[in-house]
């Protein structure tokens, strides 16, 4: 294991900075400052945690470019997204200190005792393993509720996003949170297991791939602790014959161009029926070729460069196995570095690995299907369940379908997006557990039944 964690720009190869990881040692010492924080915090109201969460909305709203730039030249995100990504979390502060007294006030039963409720306790410390694409966005989704329910935190976050997490950490400390309540690690993720058994850890948040949350849950699952998996996404986007294409295109574009494509909830799948097939692709094909690519920290920056060569890459190989079994390239698929090309492939077939697996990319391809239950049927065949989106007039047509996809949300007319009044979560190979809303804010709590009488 190196010492050092190197961060680098993605767009031009330039080193940004050097991060020393952190020893056994102290280590130790954070876990145990989490939890000494914890045995405070967790006797705190529930108003005095949520005017810290106003504060919290005031740091980022104050440090809005000076984040936005460290996360564009991080991982590559379009200036702009960045803006949008800081802009989400200060709503999400402001939603949970509008709603977390609510959410967390005592469960009125009536019972045959005097008094009976439920009482919704912290649990401890938190562990949250985060990914790179959406390094703010992910972190205070996990961590705002987490914190606010009495709980703290530990960020285990992506190496290529160190900047940003030790920014977060800042965050929670220049709003006013004691020192301890929100920590980041840097450490390797081989570490991870050893961090899950260590018996200061109550439970732990993942946001990332398959293979991450299947080796973190199962360790978790070994000492008995909680998970909660927010893991990958092959999500259909069906277009009936009568969807409003003038109307619905660019944010069908948006869908799977958004953050380069590097996105769980992106539109994986266009299953289009072909009634509507040829002026799809046709209306499609102009938005995609028209996208701007360039310096991701400059304002006219609609599509840049991948997080990683590597994953550009990994793309690549998806993208040219799909087409040795006959999918054809109508726009796109060229790599240079850590760039791959705004891509659509046609003649798609359900044995392909554009149709089988996550591509993490902006890669789209194109499936035609003979009828809406074909469409649907199309959809379902995926063995991950994270959302679908359907673009249809005949909107009654379409909510007689929602019960047969199982995916954690099914959006009409609209691309599935996060929304801090909405639990956020998946099926199947997307995970289990639910983030946002009030069912997130409940997920690391002890929901204690309390029965009382003479």
């Amino acid at each position: 294991m190196k010492n050092t964690i190197t961060t680098i720009n993605p767009y031009n190869g330039a080193e940004l900075n050097k991060f020393q990881r952190f020893s056994v040692d102290k280590i130790d010492s954070i876990l145990n400052n989490a939890q000494s924080t914890y045995n405070e915090w967790k006797t705190t109201t529930i108003k005095s945690r949520t005017k810290l969460l106003v504060k919290l909305g005031d740091v980022l709203n104050n440090n809005l470019e000076e984040y936005s730039r460290l996360m564009t030249e991080e991982m590559g995100k379009p200036i702009k997204e960045s803006r949008a990504e800081i802009e989400k979390c200060i709503l999400l502060c402001d939603f949970y200190s509008k709603n977390s007294e609510s959410f967390l006030a005592d469960e009125i039963i009536v019972t045959e005792a005097q008094e009976s409720f439920i009482s919704y306790d912290p649990l401890g410390v938190i562990l949250g393993v985060m990914p790179w694409n959406y390094p703010f966005w992910q972190v205070f989704r996990f961590a705002v509720p987490t914190l606010t329910a009495g709980n703290t935190a530990l960020l285990k976050h992506a190496s290529n996003v160190t900047g940003c997490a030790l920014a977060i950490q800042n965050c929670f400390e220049q709003a006013g949170y004691p020192i301890g309540c929100f920590q980041t690690l840097l450490t390797d993720h081989d570490n991870i297991e050893e961090l899950i058994k260590n018996k200061i850890i109550k439970a732990v948040s993942v946001t990332g791939s398959e293979k991450a949350g299947i080796s973190i849950s199962t360790t978790a699952s070994k000492v008995l602790k909680k998970s909660v998996l927010e893991l990958g996404g092959n999500n259909a986007c069906i277009i009936l014959d009568d969807a409003d294409l003038e109307k619905h295109m660019d944010t069908i574009v948006k869908a799977r161009f958004q953050n380069s494509g590097q996105s769980c909830i992106a539109a994986k799948r266009f299953i289009v029926t072909k009634g509507i097939y040829n002026k799809f692709i046709k209306q499609f094909k102009e938005k995609v070729e028209a996208l701007n690519y360039t310096d991701p920290i400059k304002e006219d920056a609609e599509i840049s460069v991948l997080a990683r060569e590597d994953l550009a890459k990994d793309l690549q190989e998806q993208v040219d196995a799909s087409v040795k079994k006959g999918a054809k390239v109508l726009v796109g698929n060229k790599r240079d570095n850590a760039y791959f090309s705004p891509t659509i492939l046609i003649e798609v077939t359900s044995d392909m690995k554009v149709f089988t697996e996550e591509t993490f990319g902006p890669v789209a391809p194109i499936i035609k299907a003979d009828s809406m239950d074909h469409a649907i049927e199309l959809a379902s065949n995926s063995r991950f369940g994270l959302g679908t989106m359907l673009f249809t007039k005949n909107t009654e047509a379409a909510k007689l379908k929602i019960g047969e996809i199982a995916d954690g949300s099914f959006f009409i007319n609209d691309m599935v997006k996060s929304d801090p009044r909405l639990p956020f979560g998946g099926t199947k190979a997307s995970g289990y557990g639910r983030e946002l809303s009030q069912e997130g804010i409940h997920e690391f709590v002890n929901k204690k039944t309390v029965y009382i009488n003479k």
